[in-house]
């Protein structure tokens, strides 16, 4: 194959995956694994075309890695998540209802490219030092894990009253404790009789933590703001008013956390954004009112978190690239996908390095395509009621969790809402209801 003609076919093979990405990432309920499984199938008819493996797995790159910078819009100004932003609603809709959903667009693609950067020159120490560690890691994971749940029940404040008693704090803990304890219930329970999934439309890679992860952090939210009354107001064309510090705070942490999900069984990056929680003091999951003091070190830990949590999965995107490489291992649909195309054995220097180009011309197309969604996807939204938003974006993730996960599904929808709208009842915060895959995967490697 020519020289001109092999540079062409890269080019494609990366536009391709990355419109796939901007595609799956605004649109709720699609996921990136979806259209990595349509290329495989697809694969022997590209390969009859004359067109080699490795472009195939080049755009199932760019399609995972562009899909890691566009999901923050649905998250941010529908309050739809998917299973990697789950977390990333509610700082988000606290930012869009202040008038800073533009800023928080930016913010997540600002942490996704920082995310970049830092995982390639980070990439092939960790690398080396992953393959040693990783037998030791993966014994110990349970109590890792179970060390992060308590770590993360601990730190609960809650909400702070003038001369309240010494002892209400442990009244919130133990608010966490349960909202942990019952969400990680209802998830052991679900993921235990997933068999039981029988969903009316069969995307191939529909999971029990649609509904589950849809119910706990995107309707229930939802339905608060439906209740009170909330609207989008006009939105704010600010700079990014965030301490470099902070910036680099976040884009370390999130990059850090998202390398683990790559390496490590078990370790999803829900989970990887619950561990970057634990970096970040800020009550800004909290539903309560604050005093004008406070606000400042709200809105900069709900900024901070929006670029550790888009870190997370765009650095989860590039380090289950070297995991496969490394111990063969995959922790991803799209890693699944390209192993099932090439070879884990076959990924020697040359592929790495086509597919670090492949990374860095994605990251920078995705960039500024994010921010530009992100700066004119208001206008659109300001035509329409924001109630009716919500009431339809609601019936959609009602009937995404009936179409893709069946009655089983459904039901568990229906039992995840009114647990994640406790925590705003209960005044802590709504990332203990991650004991939903946290207790399962404990319990799983204890």
């Amino acid at each position: 194959m020519d020289i001109e003609i092999s540079v062409l076919i890269l080019l494609l093979s990366v536009l391709a995956g990355y419109t796939l990405g901007i595609f799956s990432g605004l649109v709720p309920g699609i996921h990136t694994n979806n259209f990595a499984l349509m290329l495989v199938a697809l694969s022997p008819i590209f390969m009859d075309w004359g067109i080699p493996p490795t472009y195939i797995a080049v755009a199932i790159v760019a399609n995972s890695l562009s899909h890691s910078f566009h999901d923050i819009i649905p998250a941010i100004y529908l309050g739809a998540p998917n299973d990697d932003m789950a977390l990333a609603v509610l700082p988000g809709h606290r930012l869009l209802l202040d008038g800073y959903g533009s800023e928080a667009i930016r913010l997540s693609a600002l942490g996704s490219a920082g995310s970049v950067v830092v995982s390639l020159l980070l990439a092939v120490p960790l690398a080396f030092a992953f393959s040693i560690l990783y037998p030791v890691l993966q014994s110990y994971l349970g109590w890792l894990l179970l060390i992060i749940s308590i770590a993360l029940i601990m730190t609960e404040k809650g909400e702070r009253v003038i001369n309240q008693g010494s002892l209400v704090k442990y009244k919130y803990k133990a608010y966490a404790l349960i909202l942990f304890l019952l969400t990680g219930i209802l998830g052991t329970f679900a993921f235990r009789m997933e068999s039981n999934m029988n969903p009316l439309i069969n995307m191939g890679s529909a999971s029990i933590l649609l509904p589950l992860l849809s119910g706990l952090f995107g309707a229930s939210q939802l339905i608060i703001s439906l209740f009170s009354g909330s609207s989008i107001p006009p939105q704010k064309y600010s700079k990014m008013e965030l301490p470099v510090k902070r910036i680099i705070r976040g884009v370390i942490t999130g990059s850090a956390a998202g390398s683990i999900v790559a390496w490590l069984p078990g370790i999803s990056s829900s989970i990887a954004a619950v561990l970057a929680r634990l970096f970040i003091r800020s009550n800004f999951e909290k539903e309560t009112v604050i005093e004008e003091e406070d606000f400042d070190e709200q809105m900069e830990g709900s900024k901070e978190f929006i670029i550790a949590v888009s870190g997370v999965n765009t650095a989860n995107a590039i380090f289950g690239l070297f995991a496969l490489a490394v111990i063969g291992k995959t922790r991803s649909g799209a890693m699944v996908a390209i192993n099932e195309i090439i070879d884990a054995a076959s990924l020697d220097q040359q592929f790495i390095l086509l597919f670090l180009i492949v990374i860095s011309l994605t990251a920078f197309l995705s960039y500024f395509s994010t921010i530009k969604i992100g700066n004119n996807i208001h206008r659109l939204l300001a035509k329409l009621d924001y109630s009716k938003i919500c009431i339809t974006v609601l019936a959609g993730l009602t009937l995404m969790s009936l179409l893709f996960t069946g009655f089983f599904g459904l039901m568990i929808f229906m039992i995840a809402i009114p647990l994640g709208m406790s925590a705003s009842f209960m005044k802590i915060r709504r990332s203990h209801a991650m004991g939903v895959i946290l207790l399962p995967v404990i319990l799983y490697f204890l």
